[in-house]
């Protein structure tokens, strides 16, 4: 007989909750777990993956090594978001997209394009549409005009906008018509024809900026037609008296411009009527003579204009004219930068009237007088500088010895090559490559034999000059010795000599092509860039590009601090220079690379003690070179950081020489300057001493730099 046991009937209901509990628990050790949600990162994480990315001129990180298979049964948390701008671009958080966007543009690979292109017709956000269209036109790549030509008709006004400053970057003057199209609907639909002559560039309604840069587009593009269509009445007369107007039109270099211009020049505000001039003289129409002389003699009240007027009398060169300039030079107290305007547009114009002036001005006790008055009378009368040149002593400041090199280079070889060879022998060697260049212009005898010895040349700027004019020369040995120069100035802690080379072996054709791509391995960016641009100029075909990453000696957690990705406030520089103190605001969103580099700068006492060896009125001062010559910097380069500030009066820029050679020298514009713009890095604004700025002479001392950050003041 079977026995079988029964659960006891009372037991059963407690049995079966038992089993509701246990079965689940013992049934998961056979199922697959849910897998971990992904990683959250930062905001402030983001943004460091961008600065790196951009500094290391790379889209994305280089893909992780495979995951490892889980054990049966496993699943592995998800990997953590790899750094990729391509990726980045279309975050949750509107500053991240628009910060990829900049720095995809700032990169410069083609591969960019379509992820800007579609940024550009669908984010959500304006801010970021607008920062894909300026990138697309900084990267370079036609392939990004069509979508800004749709860009043209975005929901946001400045949208537009940027895609016609995008589409000028990028050259495109098929664009012109749907630009001014663009322009006429701004000037339509905004205030701009009720703005303030001189009213900046920045601070405006939506579609006054979309109306300042589309106006500018046409001017940089050249589009006469396009921009008239926009801007001018039935009877040919500015409907906007605002600067960009006046701007574009002198930028068109078209004779149409004349009336349009004269217009300003007579009723336009100070930037209107500097701009003007500056067309008129282009044009060198002596129908513009009186609206000019009317300019020039109110240099007391508008020494802006005034400065651009005469610039314009010596480029339209008529008898009125000439007897403006010899007038203004009799003006015992003009002001010393107007002064050396009027003395080289006395020599432009050959102003015989200026002449015995001129001659007087050699004596000045401003060495950039006293140049600008060597230059003159050399145009005015050769004999009568050959006379006075003959009387004077070596001059004591090397700027004017290098003057006078230079204008010696344009004179007869046998008057000049004797004098210029004793001063082959200066004792500052940033006078020597002027007279190399003199020597080489003259085809002195010789000349090869000393070019080749400067090579050897402990002055870096001495090398850089005998390897350019030793590609001038091209003797037939001349490939074989820049490539040993290059080789050998490996060790130079600038770049400049080893790109000249380059330049200069590239005249000899395919002998150069060995070297060339030798560079594209070199330590430093420029020279690789430069290396891959000559080397497509040998073969437009080559897909010659740089090694990228590029190495920045920086760890990855550098990029991560705060006053690059969080900064709390806008750090304060204090410029005090000979004439008064000039306070300058570091815009360290837009560019924060520069501003620290230019704060590390500041704090180490770089800047103190140099000298203003720049100064264009109307235009820029500029400082930061311890050799005074243009040629010097830091002993590194900085990348750069094109963003959308404009540049107005008063703005701080980065000096260059080619992409990516910024370091320590600076720029502060007198008065806007559009064409600047997606060109050269904005860093800063002066926000006190601009007088101070407009008083600056050549070789004005700076005595002291010091950096306000919130916290200390050093």
């Amino acid at each position: 007989m079977t026995c079988h046991l029964r659960t006891p009937a009372c037991l059963r209901p407690a049995l079966a909750a038992r089993l509701v509990v246990v079965l689940p628990a013992l049934l998961a050790g056979c199922a697959t777990a849910a897998p971990p949600p992904a990683p959250v990162i930062a905001m402030e994480q983001k943004l460091s993956w961008i600065l790196r990315l951009e500094d290391q001129r790379a889209l994305r990180d280089p893909a992780p090594a495979p995951a490892i298979a889980p054990r049966r049964g496993r699943t592995l948390p998800p990997p953590p978001p790899s750094p990729d701008l391509l990726a980045l671009v279309r975050d949750d958080l509107a500053r991240v997209r628009r910060s990829a966007a900049l720095a995809i543009g700032r990169v410069g690979l083609p591969e960019g394009v379509p992820v800007l292109s579609a940024t550009l017709e669908s984010d959500p956000d304006p801010a970021v549409r607008q920062a894909a269209a300026f990138a697309l036109g900084v990267l370079g790549d036609a392939g990004g005009a069509t979508p800004l030509r749709r860009a043209l008709d975005d929901p946001d006004p400045r949208v537009q906008g940027r895609a016609a400053e995008a589409l000028s970057l990028l050259g495109q003057a098929d664009a012109a018509v749907d630009i001014g199209r663009m322009v006429a609907r701004q000037l339509e639909s905004s205030n701009v024809a009720a703005l303030e002559p001189d009213a900046p560039p920045e601070g405006q309604e939506p579609a006054a900026d979309a109306f300042r840069l589309g106006v500018v587009a046409l001017g940089c593009l050249k589009a006469y037609e396009p921009l008239a269509a926009a801007v001018l009445d039935p009877g040919g007369k500015p409907r906007v008296g605002w600067w960009p107007v006046a701007f574009a039109f002198q930028r068109t270099g078209d004779r149409r411009a004349l009336p349009a211009l004269l217009a300003f020049a007579r009723a336009g505000g100070s930037f209107g009527r500097s701009f003007a001039a500056r067309g008129l003289g282009s044009l060198k129409d002596p129908a513009a003579s009186p609206a000019l002389t009317a300019m020039a003699d109110l240099w007391r009240d508008d020494p802006r204009a005034a400065v651009s007027a005469i610039r314009a009398l010596g480029q339209v060169g008529d008898p009125s004219a000439r007897e403006t300039l010899a007038r203004l030079l009799s003006t015992r107290d003009l002001d010393p930068v107007a002064l050396v305007e009027a003395i080289a547009a006395a020599g432009a114009a050959r102003a015989r009237e200026a002449q015995e002036r001129v001659q007087d001005l050699t004596g000045h006790p401003s060495p950039a007088v006293r140049a600008a008055a060597l230059r003159a009378l050399r145009e005015i009368d050769e004999e009568s500088f050959t006379i006075v040149l003959s009387g004077l002593d070596a001059d004591r400041h090397w700027s004017v010895r290098a003057a006078t090199a230079t204008v010696l280079g344009t004179l007869a070889a046998d008057r000049a090559v004797p004098r210029l060879t004793a001063m082959l022998a200066d004792p500052d060697a940033r006078v020597a490559p002027a007279v190399l260049r003199a020597l080489v212009q003259l085809r002195a005898p010789g000349i090869e034999a000393r070019v080749t010895e400067a090579l050897g040349h402990q002055d870096v700027v001495v090398r850089m000059t005998a390897a350019a004019a030793l590609g001038e020369l091209k003797p037939a040995s001349g490939d074989g010795r820049l490539a040993e120069a290059y080789r050998s100035w490996a060790g130079d802690d600038t770049y400049i000599a080893r790109t000249a080379a380059l330049e200069a072996l590239a005249k000899y054709g395919e002998r150069a092509r060995a070297v060339l791509e030798e560079a594209l391995a070199d330590r430093e960016w420029p020279v690789r860039l430069k290396a891959a641009a000559l080397l497509r100029s040998l073969d437009p075909a080559a897909a010659a590009v740089p090694a990228r990453p590029v190495p920045t000696g920086r760890p990855d957690s550098w990029y991560e601090a705060p006053e690059l990705v969080s900064p709390s406030v806008s750090p304060q520089v204090y410029l005090e220079t000979a004439r008064g103190v000039v306070q300058l605001e570091l815009l360290v969103v837009d560019a924060p690379m520069t501003c620290a580099n230019f704060a590390a700068l500041a704090r180490r006492g770089y800047f103190n003690g140099l000298l203003f060896h720049r100064v264009v009125p109307d235009f820029v001062v500029q400082d930061g070179d311890p050799r005074g010559d243009g040629e010097g910097g830091p002993g590194y380069t900085i990348r750069d950081e094109l963003n959308e500030r404009a540049y107005g009066r008063g703005t701080v820029g980065m000096a260059l020489d080619g992409p990516d050679t910024g370091g320590s020298q600076y720029f502060i514009t007198h008065s806007p300057q559009p064409h600047l713009e997606g060109r050269y890095t904005v860093f800063a604004r002066v926000v006190a001493g601009m007088e101070v700025v407009d008083r600056l002479q050549p070789w004005d001392e700076i005595v002291r730099v010091r950096v306000w950050d919130g916290q200390t003041f050093e």
